[in-house]
C-alpha cells in the first residue's frame, strides 16, 4: 500500500461559490471535474502541487441539500510563507475576518463560503495554499494512533502535549515532505463528537492494479468493511477509522 493521502473531500451547497472562493483567494485551479447525473465531484490545487500532494475535493449535490458541520472534523490547514501577510492579503480580498494571527501567534484561521474552517501555517516546503494536514477529532488517542498505525502503515512524525488536549500528526514514512498529512487531535475532557456530513472523506492512493489486494490487507488488519471494491465497480473503496471518519482507497499510477 502507498497509503500517501491522495485527497481530501468537502461537500459545498453553492458549487460556484466555492469554485470562485478557492480560484480567487488560493489561486487554486481545476485538476479534474466528474459531473454524474445526481452530483458533480471537483478538485481543486494549486499549479504546481507535488506529485505527493494532496488535492481538495468538493462535491456537490444536485438536490439542493445542506448540510451540518459537526465537530468530528476540524479543519484543512493551508501553507504560506509568512502567516500575518497571507492573513490580511485575504481580508484586503474581502474574506472575512475568523480568527487572526495575533490571537494566535504562528497560525491563523478563515472559513470558506459553506464554513468548513482553514488554517493558515507558516511552512518552508510546498507550494503556497497546498494543503498541509486535514485535522480530525479522536476520542481514544491510543486506538486512533494504533488504527493509522495498523491499516495505513503511518508513523507520528510530530506531537504536541497542551493543558488540555494533544496533537497527533501522520503520514507513511517514506512520503515527501510536500504530502498532506492527517492531525488527531485529543481533547482531556472525555467528549464525543458528532460527524456530520459537510465533511467527506480522507482518501489514501494504492498503486494502479492493487486495489483489491489493498482491500485484502486492510480486512486482514480488522479495518471496517464499509464499501468494498466490488461494491464501488472496482473503481475505489471504502473503510472508516474507529471514530467513524471515511477513508477512500484509490488507485493512482505507478510512476
Amino acid at each position: 500500500m502507498d497509503g500517501t493521502l491522495d485527497h481530501v473531500m468537502m461537500r459545498v451547497e453553492d458549487l460556484d461559490a466555492a469554485l470562485e472562493w478557492y480560484t480567487t483567494h488560493f489561486d487554486y485551479e481545476e485538476k479534474s471535474r466528474w459531473e454524474a447525473d445526481t452530483f458533480t465531484n471537483v478538485h481543486l490545487g494549486p499549479e504546481d502541487v507535488h506529485d505527493e500532494g494532496a488535492t481538495l475535493e468538493l462535491t456537490y449535490n444536485h438536490d439542493d441539500r445542506s448540510y451540518t458541520m459537526g465537530d468530528a472534523w476540524g479543519h484543512i490547514a493551508v501553507r504560506v510563507e509568512d502567516v500575518e501577510e497571507a492573513y490580511y492579503e485575504l481580508m484586503d480580498e474581502g474574506v472575512e475576518d475568523y480568527r487572526p494571527p495575533e490571537e494566535n501567534p504562528g497560525y491563523a484561521f478563515v472559513t470558506d463560503p459553506d464554513g468548513h474552517e482553514i488554517e493558515i501555517v507558516e511552512r518552508d516546503h510546498g507550494e503556497k495554499w497546498s494543503i498541509d494536514h486535514t485535522m480530525i477529532r479522536v476520542e481514544d488517542a491510543e486506538q486512533a494512533i494504533g488504527w493509522y498505525t495498523r491499516a495505513l502503515e503511518y508513523e507520528t512524525f510530530r506531537r504536541s502535549e497542551h493543558s488540555s488536549f494533544a496533537l497527533y500528526f501522520m503520514k507513511p514514512a517514506e512520503a515527501a515532505e510536500e504530502a498532506m498529512s492527517v492531525e488527531l487531535t485529543y481533547n482531556y475532557d472525555g467528549r464525543s463528537y458528532e460527524l456530520g456530513d459537510a465533511w467527506g472523506h480522507l482518501a489514501v492512493r494504492t498503486d494502479e492494479g492493487t486495489l483489491e489486494d489493498t482491500w485484502e490487507t486492510l480486512m486482514q488488519r480488522d479495518a471496517a468493511d464499509y464499501r468494498d471494491p466490488e461494491s464501488c465497480d472496482y473503481n475505489y473503496a471504502f473503510t472508516k477509522d474507529p471514530d467513524g471518519h471515511e477513508i477512500e482507497i484509490v488507485e493512482r499510477e505507478v510512476e
